[in-house]
């Protein structure tokens, strides 16, 4: 893109239509958000080691009742809560489809001994195995993919399910999605950053689809050097807390609960997310 295809873009994008998502896949991001997954400084890309503590407690102890089992983790990032949960014995099947994260976490299983076997792949497509006790799709993961792939992605967790297994999902708030589809345009400066390592100007911007109930916010990142211009979109899907525990249903889910948090309470609760069980 040019600067001029800014100023003439559509002002109203149709959701999914300019992309996908932000570049996870690629290498030069990949390896930059890797630094974000682990700093301990911010919760913006996966949380700091305290707060993953008492929410793989309640996972393991609640959820899963204190006992050994077998975990399929999507969008698995580093391991943070694979590799925790392999910790306390269980045996961890993990899947992103980012190159650094997943190879961070391959070489922190091995070096570890950790019985996790973790799998570079777009899952909406890749294959989970079965007999699952538990299935995680965390951080507000679902709301990223269109409808029609996010029943499938559950429809294929509640298959690779044991009879009688939970899947624990941590979805964003309707209100926190059409917020994010209502912000103010943005804009910042970098030497380097999460975009680019080269000098740049990053440009973003929000719409709210009202109809659709999806927020999709651009990102035209700009190298200060020679004005070229990569554009980036994401969008993402909002629901009501009545219409998660139907799509759950629909995937034939039983026992749907909403959560204050992967707590299990209001401690530790996030305001933009919530967590919800359901069974096989």
């Amino acid at each position: 893109m040019r600067l001029l295809d800014i100023v003439g873009r559509d002002p109203a994008p149709a959701p999914w239509v300019e992309g996908e998502g932000i570049p996870w896949y690629e290498p030069g991001f990949s390896a930059r958000m890797l630094g974000e997954h682990l700093t301990q400084d911010h919760d913006m890309a996966s949380r700091r080691g305290a707060t993953i503590d008492r929410q793989v407690g309640w996972l393991h102890n609640t959820l899963l009742g204190g006992r050994a089992g077998r975990v399929l983790d999507l969008g698995c990032g580093p391991g943070l809560y694979g590799s925790h949960l392999a910790r306390l014995g269980h045996s961890v099947m993990g899947i992103d489809w980012s190159p650094a994260s997943v190879a961070y976490a391959r070489e922190q299983a091995e070096r570890e001994g950790l019985t996790c076997r973790y799998v570079h792949a777009d899952f909406r497509v890749a294959e989970y195995g079965a007999g699952y006790d538990m299935a995680m799709l965390i951080f507000g993961e679902l709301n990223v993919f269109r409808p029609t792939d996010a029943r499938h992605i559950l429809t294929r967790m509640r298959e690779a399910l044991a009879p009688g297994g939970v899947l624990v999902l941590e979805p964003q708030t309707f209100a926190t999605v059409q917020a994010e589809g209502q912000a103010p345009p943005s804009w910042y400066s970098s030497r380097g950053g999460l975009f680019s390592e080269r000098p740049h100007l990053l440009l973003e911007e929000h719409a709210w689809d009202s109809e659709e109930s999806v927020a999709t916010t651009r990102f035209f990142v700009v190298d200060a050097a020679g004005g070229d211009v990569t554009r980036y979109a994401m969008s993402v899907q909002a629901y009501t807390d009545v219409q998660y525990i139907a799509l759950l249903r629909e995937c034939g889910l039983r026992d749907v609960r909403l959560h204050p948090s992967l707590t299990g309470s209001e401690e530790g609760a996030q305001p933009d997310l919530l967590a919800i069980t359901a069974y096989r």
